[in-house]
């Protein structure tokens, strides 16, 4: 075992402050990353703040983790010191359920072992801590090779906002020519937009707010669509292929179900809580699909990077030190941010 820094929570109501942690010797099958940025995620303050219930304390966040290989099991064959690496949402699984087999992780039906915040396979008793740490010692399964030409701390959101977008698109086959919904423009929807235009869809911002219209733009959107301009929403019904929906709130889904064409889907990846009752003849009238994706597994996010460093898409970021984490937790509850915080470890090693 060593003792490191870290930063984090000892009770729902209190601020982050630093905390001496341990992390497990290296094994065979490990490797060893010495955290160069780390991502804030508003998963995080859930946890911090136990708004989701089980959190148990000292909570250690962090779950879009950027670094360096600084040692290696003596069975790990695929790195090698001194690469750049990430580690997202998941550090370990079973390994042999139909999910895993299917290299769905993240549905692993013993339980996957989560980055914060879980049972911790190594070290009876304990639970897991993220990455608001100086080092992280990860099973060599769940360690991403990032790619060297983009940013390296706009990469960080990737591990968690990237793939949690870039999944279900993936996966519900957007494609060069489909009209694209995306809904909510914060940290996961301007990923949608990016990513979204990156595939040659047709992508409309869906949004409240005139005010992210030319900001949606820059990201990629091909056109603006202000969801409580009933005139616009109209105008645009029945004529998406596929909708994005990022809303992390409970909110009203009949306008944006009516939007969809015939056999088309929309996807939540926001509201993780309960929604708004919808009208069932929303989908029956056009057999439209409600469906939801939980970020990706490790073969998918390692594509997503791969697809990152081919075309140059990283998080647009506000790089802070780890000592102004308490201020951007109240920033993001605000949604005082574009479009996501990430931490540059250097300012806890000092």
């Amino acid at each position: 075992m060593t003792t490191i820094k870290a930063y984090g929570a000892t009770e729902a109501s209190a601020d982050l402050k630093p905390l001496d942690i341990e992390r497990r010797t290296v094994g065979q099958k490990d490797i060893k990353i010495d955290i160069t940025y780390c991502g804030v995620c508003h998963s995080d303050i859930h946890t911090v703040r136990n708004d989701w219930g089980g959190s148990q304390y000292p909570v250690v966040p962090g779950h879009e983790i950027i670094g360096l290989v600084t040692e290696l099991g003596t069975e790990v064959s695929n790195f090698n010191v001194g690469d750049l690496v990430g580690v997202g949402c998941l550090v370990d699984s079973c390994h042999n359920c139909s999910a895993c087999d299917q290299d769905l992780e993240q549905f692993c039906e013993k339980g996957a072992t989560f980055t914060y915040n879980s049972p911790d396979k190594h070290i009876k008793g304990k639970q897991t801590y993220g990455g608001y740490a100086t080092s992280v010692v990860v099973d060599e399964q769940f360690v991403l090779k990032v790619p060297e030409n983009i940013d390296h701390a706009a990469a960080a959101p990737l591990l968690c906002a990237g793939i949690t977008t870039w999944s279900p698109l993936r996966h519900w086959n957007v494609k060069k020519g489909d009209k694209v919904g995306i809904v909510g423009l914060g940290g996961l929807g301007h990923m949608g937009v990016k990513f979204a235009h990156a595939l040659g869809a047709h992508v409309v911002m869906i949004t409240t707010s005139s005010d992210k219209g030319k900001d949606a733009k820059a990201l990629g959107a091909d056109e603006v669509l202000l969801s409580k301009n009933q005139e616009e929403m109209n105008s645009h019904q029945g004529t998406f292929d596929f909708i994005l929906n990022t809303i992390p709130v409970g909110h009203e889904m009949d306008p944006y179900i009516a939007l969809l064409k015939l056999d088309a889907t929309m996807v939540l990846v926001g509201a993780v809580e309960p929604l708004k009752p919808f009208h069932g003849g929303g989908i029956i009238m056009g057999r439209k699909r409600i469906a939801g994706s939980l970020i990706g597994g490790i073969k998918e996010t390692q594509e997503m990077l791969d697809f990152c460093g081919e075309h140059d898409i990283v998080s647009d970021i506000e790089l802070i030190n780890m000592q102004d984490i308490n201020n951007a937790y109240d920033r993001i509850t605000k949604s005082d941010v574009k479009y996501r915080f990430v931490i540059d470890m250097k300012s806890l090693k000092n």
